[in-house]
């Protein structure tokens, strides 16, 4: 049961890095300014709802990326992404900032 915990605390940092990887195989630097994560569960399965802040440049490249994540297969081990979503994106001083909201699930 405590590794199962440990799991648990750990896939926020395990959602952040994968997200940093995806975008740098694309071609981008993203930074992660603001993350958190709730536990959530339903009949079948447990895992965690998470909000997180990114700010990157404005390249072709960042956009694409943006463009594709909700369809991306990101790797999480011990878990799934079971749903990823661009809920705010907007430009300042030339860069973006974007708020991504997923629901994370762990592996049976």
């Amino acid at each position: 049961m405590a590794a199962r915990a440990a799991r648990r605390r750990d896939v926020g940092a395990r959602l952040e890095r994968a997200l940093i990887a995806s975008a740098a195989a694309q071609g981008g630097t993203v930074s992660v300014t603001e993350a958190s994560w709730i536990p959530w569960a339903s009949a079948t399965f447990t895992g965690a709802r998470h909000r997180l802040a990114l700010d990157l440049a404005r390249t072709p490249a960042a956009q694409a990326w943006l463009d594709a994540l909700p369809e991306l297969d990101l790797p999480l081990p011990g878990h799934l992404v079971a749903d990823l979503q661009l809920a705010s994106r907007e430009t300042r001083n030339g860069r973006l900032h974007v708020v991504l909201e997923a629901l994370t699930v762990e592996e049976c």
